[in-house]
This record gives C-alpha cells, structure tokens and sequence, in this order.
C-alpha cells in the first residue's frame, strides 16, 4: 500500500534504488488516488518524477552508511578503514569516481545496500563538494607568459593535473571543486 510511502525512504524502482525526496497524496474527483513522488536515483543523482497507485506495493531498500578514512592504493583496490569499528574494507577502482581527488587519511562517507545481516553490498562514496590539496610541482611564468595564457598545469599531491591560475606555486595549497573538476581558490596554511 502507498500509505507508507515517507521522505527519506529508500525503494526499488525498475531495479534501481531510489530515495524518495518529495511526495504528495492525491485523490483526484474521478478515477483512483494516487501518490506523486519525486525519486532521487542514489547512484547518478538523476531526479525522476513519477506516480503510483493506490495497489502499487513498493519495495523497500535498507541503505546503511558509515564514516570511513581512505588508507592506501594497491594495485586496483582502494583499502579504507571503518573510523568507529576500525573494519577494513577494499573497493575496486571501477566501481569508484573521482578518484583523483582521494588523499591518504581522507574521511569519506561509503553506502551500502544491506540485502541481509550478513551480506553489504557497496553503492558508492560521498566525496566532499570541495577538498584542499597541495601542489607538488607547477611551472613558474616567466614576465609576457601572461599574454595568451590565463592558466597553467599543476601537478597535485594525488599525481593529478588540474588546470590553476598562474599565480599558484609549488607548496601552495588550493581547494578543489570534486563535481567539476575545477580550481576555486588558494588556501593559506
């Protein structure tokens, strides 16, 4: 019945897992009553708008989260560890995104789908919006440089590349937009 149905609550909806964002009973004057959801998609963010019926059972998903701190990289596998139970627990590289922006001891919020008491099966990390990284090694600009260029390389501390202003220097510290993949300012240490 539709009547459970509450914000925050995590479904199956064309074998996908959702989160019900926004909801509305309705009980139009002709024809049956209906819910209006709005479902989050839990994986890709993509918002669905979509109705069920007052027959309509749905399937209810547990969804568990924890804290956990990223440890270290070998080979494929990303080895973090429960900061509350001290678990440890390895993701493989393809099931992951932004990677680049993953710093040894970084705390990440990780989601599971709990099937049962004895089997988790990972959803995703929550990366921060931002971080702050250091820069290991940008080039210094040279005077008329500036004419055509607006940006250089910088080489972070993760061995990524990002594009900075040219006023950043080696050692210097920035923070990051994780979502785009973009500079945003320079941060004093």
């Amino acid at each position: 019945m539709y009547t459970n149905i509450k914000k925050g609550l995590y479904i199956l909806h064309n074998n996908e897992i959702y989160k019900i964002i926004d909801f509305l009973h309705v009980k139009p004057g002709r024809g049956y009553a209906f819910v209006r959801t709005k479902l989050k998609n839990i994986i890709t963010g993509h918002i669905l708008e979509n109705n069920f019926s007052a027959k309509h059972k749905i399937k209810k998903e547990k969804i568990e989260s924890d804290s956990y701190c990223y440890l270290y990289r070998y080979g494929n596998l990303f080895h973090f560890m429960n900061t509350k139970s001290y678990d440890q627990i390895q993701i493989e590289k393809k099931l992951m995104k932004n990677i680049e922006f993953l710093k040894e001891g970084m705390k990440f919020t990780i989601f599971f789908h709990v099937k049962n008491k004895n089997n988790k099966i990972f959803l995703f990390i929550k990366i921060p919006p931002t971080v702050i990284l250091k820069v290991k090694y940008t080039e210094s600009v040279k005077k008329g440089d500036t004419i055509n260029n607006a940006s250089k390389i910088a080489v972070l501390e993760t061995e990524n590349k990002l594009l900075v202003p040219l006023f950043i220097d080696s050692g210097e510290y920035i923070k990051i937009n994780t979502d785009s993949k973009s500079y945003i300012e320079r941060v004093r240490k």
